[in-house]
């Protein structure tokens, strides 16, 4: 490997400095200072220079556009109707009962994350989600199936904990 005086050492170290690439780097170490080096042997150059090289920057995402402003006539149609999209809770808030959820501290196998849910009612489950995301619900009681605002709960309750988790 050729070594470089301490002239070309200097402008070399400027050029990481920088922000050069190392391929932009390798070209330049071959034109300016006809030094033929392999991607490796410029990796080790540059640790012999004793400098790193910086991480490009990433690119900034566009800004978004501002939601559009709703007035409150717009919210409510006038004859009352409910548009399909809309979730709308039932009396009492969301689920209307009592549904707790916790996450097992020792994942269920096949699963990225498991745990239990108690419905209003008193029944319980376990519930998971697969390795491919897909989630699952099995029911303490065969042919159980929770009231559909205890599912709306379950959901809420469920997004809350693997929220606190990270997931």
């Amino acid at each position: 490997m050729a070594t470089l005086s301490p002239e070309q050492q200097v402008i070399a170290r400027q050029w990481i400095a920088d922000g050069m690439k190392l391929s932009d780097f390798q070209r330049r170490l071959e034109t300016d200072f006809t030094v033929k080096l392999t991607y490796m042997e410029v990796r080790f150059l540059i640790d012999d220079l004793k400098v790193v090289p910086k991480d490009p920057e990433p690119p900034k995402a566009p800004p978004s556009p501002p939601a559009p402003a709703v007035s409150p006539e717009a919210q409510t149609p006038p004859d009352g109707t409910i548009e399909p999209d809309e979730v709308v809770p039932p009396e009492g808030g969301i689920g209307g009962g009592n549904v707790q959820v916790t996450v097992d501290a020792v994942t269920r196998p096949n699963a990225m994350v498991s745990g239990r849910v108690r419905f209003s009612d008193g029944k319980g489950a376990a519930w998971l989600i697969d390795n491919y995301g897909r989630p699952g619900l099995v029911a303490d009681e065969k042919g159980y199936r929770p009231s559909q605002p205890d599912m709306m709960a379950f959901q809420a309750g469920l997004e809350r904990e693997l929220a606190k988790l990270g997931y």
